[in-house]
């Protein structure tokens, strides 16, 4: 099935988060159970409503949700779907999700799925057992043992070297996630920060800072999914599917032909192919801000500045609240929340709530289209998907 015939077929209408940051009294199996339960309670319906189940393997967990992770999450539910399925394509996948449940109701699969992601990676870390990156390669990189934050590290100093983006710059997405954190009830970390700060953080891996580098976090969110005729009976503002692309350029960072332009581009294409909108036409934006220099790399891959002018656009405000284009309204997985796995279905989350309007002091006005982007590995799978109110069918 084409990715055009998609548009418009399925709408978001149930979405929640749980409590998220610290939440030891909770292992992973217990955060996706409940925000399954909150996103059902969004939607007004039961779990005898829900017959298409997608779930993100938690990267905590051993033994049966780790091998059938969707299989033993339905078993905890106390439901028996028909389509059930778990993905692995690390921070990317919720994103992917979206587009796979749709596609499922199109063809016929299901009628309405529940997209769960959830993860106790900050609480849950004691109990797992370290060992290589998977995207790590065996023979050229997992030998010599570095570290994720250095592996960014690379990709921020050749955006550095290339383009002459600065330290200074990067703060500037840190600052503006923490601005909207702040605003955001529940977020992880609220209390603001400078340029200064983020500049006087500890290094990790030159240039980046501890406040260029994500939180680790426990939590996890929910969406249900279904067709956009079902849509029409539910209690909530449906928010519509629009279109969806993916990109997997590589595995093993050794192997990018590129570290200032990433499989973002592509993903990107697509999905504003199959959306029918451009970059222009977006009024909020979700980019995966693992670290601040991915977020400058993704504005730049995603159309909404030229290569190499992303640090200059970010500055300013311009991606705050009532500048050009908000970015990450919620705090992002800076300053929001970074579950493991689970990180960008928070994003997806954020984004059903601006569209319908529910975000308050940190509501962006007249929002109508938001696009999000989800990466997995390092930078190495991309998912970019576009969801849109009633007036933008």
């Amino acid at each position: 099935m084409s990715r055009y015939r998609l548009r418009g077929c399925a709408a978001i209408v149930g979405a929640a988060d749980t409590r998220v940051g610290v939440v030891p009294e909770f292992t992973s199996a217990q955060l996706q159970t409940q925000a399954a339960r909150l996103a059902m309670a969004d939607a007004g319906i039961g779990k005898e409503q829900i017959d298409g189940l997608i779930t993100c393997n938690a990267s905590v967990e051993r033994g049966p949700l780790k091998t059938f992770h969707a299989e033993m999450v339905a078993e905890l539910l106390g439901i028996a779907p028909r389509f059930c399925l778990t993905g692995a394509v690390g921070g990317a996948l919720p994103v992917l999700m979206i587009e796979h449940a749709a596609a499922a109701i199109a063809a016929g699969l299901c009628h309405t799925v529940l997209l769960i992601s959830a993860d106790n990676l900050l609480s849950g870390a004691k109990r797992r057992v370290p060992m290589p990156e998977p995207w790590d390669d065996p023979q050229f990189e997992e030998p010599y043992g570095p570290t994720t934050p250095a592996m960014y590290a690379l990709i921020a100093r050749a955006h550095m070297d290339a383009y002459g983006t600065t330290s200074e710059q990067f703060a500037a997405v840190a600052v503006a996630c923490r601005k909207h954190a702040a605003m955001t009830p529940g977020a992880h970390k609220r209390t603001p920060i400078t340029i200064a700060d983020v500049l006087n953080s500890r290094m990790i891996a030159d240039p980046l800072h501890l406040l260029d580098c994500s939180l680790v976090s426990d939590g996890g969110a929910a969406i249900v999914i279904t067709s956009a005729e079902r849509a029409r009976d539910f209690s909530k503002t449906p928010v519509y599917f629009l279109g969806a692309g993916e990109a997997h350029p590589y595995l093993s960072l050794l192997h990018a032909q590129s570290l200032t332009v990433s499989g973002a581009v592509e993903s990107g294409r697509q999905a504003y192919a199959a959306a029918g909108v451009r970059a222009q036409d977006i009024d909020v934006a979700f980019v995966y801000d693992a670290f601040t220099p991915m977020a400058i790399i993704y504005l730049e891959d995603l159309g909404f500045c030229p290569k190499g002018e992303g640090g200059r656009f970010v500055q300013g405000g311009n991606i705050e609240l009532g500048g050009a284009l908000p970015i990450n309204t919620h705090g992002g997985l800076l300053s929001y929340c970074h579950a493991g796995l689970a990180n960008s279905i928070f994003h997806i989350t954020e984004a059903v709530r601006q569209l319908r309007g529910e975000c308050g002091a940190r509501q962006v006005a007249g929002a109508r289209l938001a696009i999000i982007h989800g990466q997995g590995g390092r930078a190495s799978t991309h998912g970019t998907a576009i969801l849109g109110t009633q007036e933008t069918l």
